[in-house]
């Protein structure tokens, strides 16, 4: 079994997920990690007695191996590594909610200080795409930023929420490094040295665990007294060998050495005599209760000749089979309207319980239906409202046998619900028609878009579809909305729904299943662009009062500046009267400044909240495209917002290009 080969207690707490390690020097590992204080220390015990002190770092009083960078913010990420290749070693990335800082620990100075108007809530640095140089980007606001060493900012796209952490990897096998959301303190290492890197995952309750790539089995698993802050790589031993590093938010740090080729598999496996005699014991247990079944359905098979004349049965017949169906009802209101999932039997056997396992859908993910003795039957309808327009499995547990039953034979089956379940079949002139539209052509054949519409909707049984044109229209069940999709001749396709976020589904939907790689639309939803044209205003104000505010704080700054001068030397001439009035003033002025401080908060908050709005609004629009066209209408967008031409924007969202 592993054990750490050192282990470290810094008298400094670490915040959660702001742990890196850097040579930032070209040549010792140093630790860096975040406090509470708005500082980062680094630790660095390969060069003792070396004392530094510049305006932004300054060497710890309680331990000589640790310096400490002030931020004087609250630090929302960190992260470290080669930035600038001339440079030949590390530097040091920290983001705040409005700014990111590139520092260079060895030189103690500034590579450059950007503001990042979405935020800064994750890091990661490195090269992505076809971008040659290597990039710190930054994962915030619905948004991310990727800046090279000169703080230029090269790279620049939108996501559907808020970014909390961020890792780059080649997933898709073609060479080139992408962007992914990942779970918080991982980290890839090849733990059992078999020469592939295994999962390392740091917890909040404390635990590490190495889990298989292959498999997903826990290899390895160690616990911390408090949450893990992060998980990093390096050789902080100088000894020639890497180490696993885990970080604690108390200030603990272990170091993990991997195991030598003849612990290759689970490093567990010290354990392995306990674990095999647990299997087996546990493996008995179920072997004696299912014992115990057959036996007891034996003895109710040998009763049930006596027992048939009374109607007492017991084994049920070997043809019996269970049997889903899925329907849409409307009922009177949205909030009984929903989807029903019908489970029966084929015979006259009872469904004594259900039990349903089904992502998202119910609370815990899971659903258990038990009718009461009065009202046992061989059919259970089962009410879903699913809150997304995503496909789910239904896994489906049914207990069947007869009324007097002790002993129940359990059926296992899996049913798809299609993605776009919560959409009714109406007919086309029961409703209007919405105003917002999207409208592309593809290449393929009405026959496999009636294929799409039958695997993603639940559509009746005798539903039928001419030859093109035709329409086919839809009622939401969650807020009765109106969804038109027109197949016209010469393969265009018109989706008629005021929901953007439903467009976007739809399209992109039936892109994956036509397999098309590249889409352009046009569309408009004038309701939704005239909200978000209100949103550019209000931030248009917001950066205004934003501007002024500072302005204001720093002209307040001076005169508090100039005023304890003041202050100070009629305290030194002996002035007592007019110390007292400065320092009156003094106080008026502070207060002053701090009610500032609170409004530009406050501004600061509601700008982030409109720019998360026009960056979601940004991401909508592509989704309403696929492939190229997509990336093209995020970067045109970009550019409109950059030149604050707000008509130029709307008109990329609408056809997908700026030029007329």
């Amino acid at each position: 079994m592993l054990v750490p080969v050192f282990t470290l207690k810094l008298n400094h707490k670490i915040l959660p997920r702001m742990v890196a390690l850097g040579r930032y020097d070209g040549t010792h590992p140093c630790l860096a990690a975040a406090t509470q204080a708005g500082k980062v220390f680094i630790h660095n015990p390969h060069a003792r007695g070396q004392r530094t002190s510049t305006n932004r770092m300054v060497q710890s009083n309680q331990d000589s191996d640790i310096s400490l960078l002030n931020i004087n913010q609250g630090i929302t990420c960190l992260a470290s590594g080669v930035l600038n290749p001339q440079l030949g070693y590390d530097c040091l990335l920290v983001g705040t909610q409005t700014n990111l800082l590139a520092y260079d620990v060895y030189n103690n100075s500034d590579l450059f200080y950007r503001e990042v108007s979405d935020g800064a809530n994750a890091i990661v640095l490195g090269k992505l795409g076809d971008i040659s140089s290597p990039l710190a980007i930054i994962g915030g606001n619905c948004a991310l930023q990727g800046f090279d060493y000169e703080g230029n900012d090269l790279f620049w796209t939108v996501t559907g929420d808020n970014v909390c952490s961020l890792a780059l990897c080649d997933f898709d096998g073609d060479g080139k490094n992408e962007s992914k959301n990942h779970a918080m303190s991982i980290h890839a290492f090849d733990l059992n040295s078999d020469g592939v890197c295994e999962l390392i995952t740091g917890w909040s309750n404390g635990k590490v665990d190495a889990r298989s790539d292959r498999t997903g089995e826990v290899i390895f698993k160690d616990n911390f007294a408090s949450s893990i802050a992060g998980v990093v790589e390096g050789d902080y031993r100088m000894d020639g060998s890497t180490q696993l590093i885990c970080c604690s938010v108390d200030g603990e740090v272990r170091g993990y050495l991997p195991g030598g080729e003849e612990m290759k598999g689970n490093l567990m496996d010290t354990s392995a005599e306990q674990d095999l005699i647990r299997e087996l014991s546990q493996k008995k247990q179920n072997l004696l209760l299912e014992l115990k079944n057959y036996e007891e359905n034996a003895k109710a098979e040998l009763n049930a000749q006596l027992k048939e004349a009374d109607g007492q049965r017991g084994v049920i017949p070997a043809n019996t089979q269970l049997q889903t169906a899925l329907s849409v009802h409307l009922g009177s209101d949205s909030q009984s309207a929903h989807v029903e999932l019908s489970i029966s039997t084929t015979n006259d056997t009872i469904i004594r319980a259900v039990l349903i396992f089904a992502e998202g859908i119910f609370e815990g993910e899971s659903h258990v239906v038990h009718p009461s003795l009065q009202n046992l039957s061989g059919c259970v309808r089962v009410p879903l409202t699913p809150p997304k327009d995503v496909p789910v499995d239904l896994h489906i547990k049914a207990f069947v046998g007869y009324r007097n039953s002790t002993q129940f034979h359990v059926f296992e089956l899996t049913r798809q619900l299609p993605r776009f379940s919560m959409y009714a079949l109406s007919s086309p002139d029961s409703a209007t028609e919405p105003l917002s539209f999207v409208n592309c052509t593809t290449n393929e054949r009405p026959q496999r878009v009636v294929m799409w519409l039958n695997q993603s909707f639940l559509l009746p049984e005798d539903a039928e579809f001419q030859s093109a044109p035709f329409q086919v229209c839809f009622t939401s069940l969650r807020n009765a909305g109106q969804l038109c999709i027109k197949i016209k001749p010469g393969g265009e396709i018109a989706i008629n729904t005021d929901d953007i976020d439903l467009a976007g589904d739809i399209i992109q939907s039936m892109a994956a299943f036509l397999a098309i790689e590249d889409l352009q639309v046009e569309a408009d939803f004038p309701a939704y662009f005239e909200e978000l044209r209100k949103v550019l205003v209000k931030v248009d104000e917001h950066h205004a009062v934003n501007q002024r505010l500072t302005a204001d704080m720093a002209e307040h700054s001076n005169l508090i500046r100039s005023m304890l001068v003041q202050a100070e030397d009629a305290r030194l001439l002996g002035d007592m009267k007019n110390m007292k009035a400065r320092y009156i003033e003094l106080y008026d002025l502070n207060r002053d400044l701090i009610n500032q401080y609170k409004i530009r908060c406050n501004n600061h908050t509601e700008l982030l909240n409109n720019l998360k709005a026009v960056n979601q609004a940004i991401q909508r629009a592509g989704r309403l495209r696929v492939g190229k066209p997509k990336t093209q209408v995020i970067s045109a967008c970009r550019d409109a917002i950059r030149s604050n031409n707000f008509n130029m924007l709307f008109r990329i969202m609408c056809v997908g290009t700026a030029s007329s």
